[in-house]
């Protein structure tokens, strides 16, 4: 039986009248990718929000190994070892890459030459050491979605929470970021990951959560998500994506 490292049960997000994310059940296992697909405005940033305390819930309840968190904030979250990237990269532009993941290293260590140092560990790992002393409005699209994963892994998280870290990547960009989101992976981290390129969520993915409208219509394998009617006909729309 799988560890249940994050979980939300009903998780629900109103807003006035209009009913974003409609009593979802959730689970992220130990050690895994779990894809997060649906259409635009479907409330996939909605529940991210709301996981990682961004966002207070309506209703639901969200617990982290197994005990329930009372009242999620995301400082709290952050330090409880839950990491996030955006869908939109924004670098503190005036900041250096290294001062940029320096900022995320801090939560773990309040010293400043131990944060640089945690901070130059990190751009190793996504490949952007190199890029250390660049502006952060200085990198390319690939670069400032490695720059955004490395922001949150500098938190040292457990559990990594990636918002489209694959829009606007040309093929060979997606193969060398599905490739380090995999070694990610392979050092310990359990992640969710929403994404639009069905292509990378279904080899990158071990299960896939749909969500339409608010709500969540299927879950599964990434070949019984594929193979689902409704998922087909409310998502996938006979392969456009």
């Amino acid at each position: 039986m799988s560890e249940v490292i994050l979980s939300g049960k009903g998780v629900t997000k109103r807003f006035g009248g209009l009913l974003a994310v409609n009593h979802v059940d959730i689970s992220l296992n130990k050690n895994e990718i779990l894809g997060l697909i649906g259409p635009n405005g479907a409330g996939k940033t909605t529940l991210f929000n709301m996981l990682s305390g961004t966002m207070p819930m309506t209703e639901g309840e969200l617990s982290y190994h197994g005990s329930v968190i009372p009242n999620p904030k995301a400082n709290e979250m952050c330090k409880m070892g839950i990491g996030r990237t955006y869908q939109i990269c924004q670098p503190f532009s005036n900041l250096t890459v290294l001062e940029n993941v320096m900022v995320g290293a801090f939560v773990r260590h309040p010293k400043t030459a131990d944060a640089r140092d945690a901070a130059q560990e990190v751009l190793k790992r996504v490949g952007l050491e190199k890029r250390a002393g660049a502006g952060g409005s200085a990198l390319t699209l690939p670069e400032l979605k490695r720059m955004e994963v490395a922001r949150a892994l500098a938190t040292e998280p457990d559990v990594l929470l990636l918002d489209e870290v694959i829009a606007g990547l040309n093929p060979t960009e997606v193969e060398n970021i599905m490739e380090l989101i995999r070694e990610i992976r392979a050092g310990g981290m359990s992640i969710i990951i929403i994404e639009h390129v069905m292509r990378a969520m279904m080899n990158l993915s071990d299960r896939i959560v749909v969500i339409n409208q608010g709500s969540k219509i299927a879950e599964g394998l990434p070949a019984e998500i594929a193979a689902n009617p409704q998922v087909i006909e409310s998502y996938l729309g006979g392969g456009k994506h």
